[in-house]
């Protein structure tokens, strides 16, 4: 068995950049544990929670040294906020997806998501500066 296999399993190593089949929709232990609840937390921050972030957010600011005594109330409201949407079984779906599409996406290019947004948004603006 040869070192990439031993690191990477023999199922990972196909596709066009060697970096596993963009097509492979299995998950391991990591991607389910670890990277989708990642995904869900930034999304739960970001996009669902987003005044109970921003609450807790202005308390601390206000109250630096005694934080966490004075915003226990914002915390409280966040947490139950982010574990709704963490038992939300479709949003959990949804979160998957977002994940798999992106790890597709990276084994097609070989690049990370946050290059292919930077290339993105750099021919954005190069298409706006061309049109008249």
């Amino acid at each position: 068995m040869s070192e990439q296999e031993s690191s990477f399993g023999s199922k990972n190593l196909g596709g066009p950049r060697g970096l596993g089949d963009p097509n492979d929709r299995s998950l391991r232990k990591v991607e389910k544990e670890v990277l989708i609840p990642k995904v869900m937390r930034d999304r739960a921050k970001a996009e669902k929670c987003t005044e109970e972030v921003a609450a807790f957010e202005t308390c601390c600011k206000n109250n630096s040294i005694l934080m966490v005594a004075v915003c226990r109330n914002e915390n409280d409201k966040l947490k139950n906020c982010l574990t709704r949407w963490y038992k939300n079984e479709d949003f959990i779906k949804e979160c998957t997806e977002i994940y798999l599409n992106d790890r597709s996406e990276f084994r097609r290019t070989g690049l990370q998501k946050k290059y292919r947004n930077y290339l993105k948004e750099r021919d954005l603006k190069a298409n706006a500066g061309n049109v008249q």
